[in-house]
């Protein structure tokens, strides 16, 4: 019997099956090196350097398309144009936009400078815009006009109204005391802000040469990436990502799909989160694959983008997939060009799985698992994986250079293989941190370096890894994670509500829709109607209480403590058909 100490040093786990242990370690395949000690901006040079007069980018519904060496020089403007402005390293980029064309030249640029792109989910109100801003002590705030019913620029204005009458790039705020500029990521000028054009115009005001001085600084382990990110504990908090965590990590995910600069692959999910910029973006500066990009899931857009562009893969969470599959235009497309892609976010079932192999022509599709703390991918399948049911059932093995370990969360020891515990792992991928959050980083990774997922899952002999529940209570919604405690607080502030919890209610279409079980206040007259209008413009729209039922109590421990697990049951009771 194989022994292991959890406080080992990195490197101790075993690397080879059959297992004896629910510990593992990735390998490298075609001598490939396990990491790779670059920075993004040195990655994408070399894929310009090798691939320059392919297409890069590709927006198939604008006819936009850049080569990587039109990229390239789009990035070097804008970087130094932002130098310019007087952005300098280490300062934060906050950006509030959807996939627009200019969103992957804003992230490659921040990197090439040393600044810390901080991507906004784009259904952000103004209570979740003003959290984020503050508790990131952002410098920099890009924006674009706006997304379905919410104003960007109105928004914006109403939490800086110092932009209408103080000097561009100026700014002084007693509410955002560390913001200096707001820009728009497009050629509309907005009182206060500097436009896309107006900043690329003053790219020549700094020298080349000091533009390449500041790259020399740039260095693998600085922080590139902050990702906002719910958990269990209340507000969002901010994951430190380095350059080293998301290159390596990105060339991996490409790696596992097989990706060279001979693919091209359909990303019609947001890059404001992980599954956008690294398991998209990073992977395809990694291997020079061309991004052909949707401002926004569309499954017309996505098919017509397939087939007009030859895709060979394509990113997607099921609901995304089975949205395409069902729709009345399916046969319309040719799908023949796809081999592989991403389905990943949740469970996919096995009859969906088979109709993406036979009718989209993806046998290679692959489903990665982790969480954007460990950056973000931990364990994936591979584009080679024997059967179907190892694509559906499993979350694939440890990536390589990555430990992946399965502990008993009352012993702390390694569970025995088969056995259920929470996932962990430690190696390139794990965060540097949570922003100004010590205490809850210590939480999340331990002593030992293991980061503790939260998820329960168990390992077998062959190194595939299996996930069976959650210790934490996070709600994951179509691929969205909802904190219900964030939740929970903000209704807490509705008048009329004594007390609230939320939990996640079975959702045949998305995995969970969350739910809201709530004690009115003496003399209240709350209805469902009430609290759905006082989220409305104040929460994203996806963490709104699909289900509301009102109680007189809830369920308890001795200790008091709310009995969650009760609820669920009531809401499947309650919600059948959700």
């Amino acid at each position: 019997m194989t022994t292991f100490n959890l406080g080992d040093p990195f490197g101790s786990a075993p690397t080879r099956a059959p297992f004896t242990q629910s510990v593992s370690r990735g390998v490298p395949w075609h001598n490939l090196p396990v990491t790779r000690e670059y920075t993004i901006g040195q990655l994408l040079d070399q894929s310009i350097a090798r691939c320059g007069e392919n297409d890069a980018l590709v927006y198939p519904d604008r006819d936009f398309r850049m080569t990587w060496y039109e990229f390239g020089e789009e990035v070097d403007l804008l970087a130094r144009g932002l130098m310019t402005l007087g952005v300098k390293r280490g300062e934060k980029i906050a950006l509030w936009a959807t996939n627009v064309p200019h969103w992957v030249v804003l992230m490659m640029a921040a990197a090439k400078i040393g600044a810390i792109l901080l991507p906004l989910n784009t259904n952000y109100k103004s209570h979740e815009l003003d959290f984020a801003l503050k508790q990131s002590d952002a410098e920099n705030l890009f924006i674009i006009e706006g997304y379905r019913d919410c104003n960007y620029v109105d928004v914006v204005y109403g939490l800086l109204p110092e932009l209408k009458v103080q000097p561009r790039g100026r700014l002084r705020s007693a509410r955002y005391p560390h913001m200096k500029r707001v820009l728009f990521l497009g050629g509309r000028k907005n009182r206060g802000m500097y436009s896309l054009n107006e900043i690329k115009d003053l790219a020549e005001e700094t020298p080349f040469e000091a533009y390449l001085a500041r790259q020399v600084e740039v260095d693998v382990n600085d922080v590139v990436n902050m990702q906002y990110t719910s958990g269990t504990t209340g507000f969002p908090k901010g994951v430190q990502l380095t350059h080293r965590n998301i290159a390596n990590d990105g060339f991996w995910i490409g790696a596992c799909q097989n990706f060279s600069a001979r693919d091209k692959v359909c990303i019609p999910v947001p890059l404001f989160h992980c599954f956008g910029c690294v398991l998209g973006v990073m992977s395809c500066v990694n291997h020079g694959v061309t991004m052909v990009f949707t401002e926004k899931f569309d499954p017309v857009q996505v098919m017509e983008a397939v087939e007009k562009e030859k895709c060979t893969a394509v990113y997607g969470v099921p609901t995304m997939y089975i949205a395409i599959l069902d729709h009345p235009q399916f046969s319309k497309y040719d799908f023949s060009s796809l081999r592989t892609g991403i389905m990943s976010g949740s469970a996919c079932p096995v009859h969906r799985m088979q109709q993406v192999f036979d009718r989209m022509y993806m046998k290679e599709v692959t489903n990665p698992y982790g969480l954007t703390e460990s950056g973000p991918v931990m364990t994936m399948t591979r584009y080679f994986e024997p059967s179907i049911e190892r694509k559906c059932a499993t979350i694939g093995q440890a990536l390589p250079g990555i430990e992946v370990a399965i502990i008993d969360p009352e012993t702390k020891e390694l569970a025995p293989i088969g056995k259920d515990g929470e996932i962990c792992c430690r190696g390139f991928n794990n965060m540097k941190g949570y922003y100004n959050m010590p205490e809850q980083t210590a939480a999340c990774i331990d002593a030992n370096g293991w980061l503790h997922s939260g998820d329960i899952g168990r390992m077998d002999a062959e190194g595939y890894y299996y996930i069976t529940g959650r210790l934490k209570d996070i709600i994951i919604r179509g691929g969205e994670n909802i904190s219900p405690k964030e939740v929970e607080d903000f209704l807490g502030t509705m008048p009329g509500v004594q007390d609230v919890a939320v939990v996640g209610c079975p959702s045949k279409k998305y995995g969970e829709q969350p739910a809201a079980f709530i004690i009115r206040s003496p003399g209240a007259a709350l209805s469902a109607a009430d609290v759905t209008a006082f989220c409305k413009d104040k929460i994203s729209w996806f963490k709104i209480p699909k289900y509301i039922h009102f109680v007189d109590a809830f369920p308890m421990t001795a200790s008091q403590k709310i009995q969650k697990f009760k609820l669920r049951e009531m809401a499947r009771d309650l919600w059948p058909n959700a």
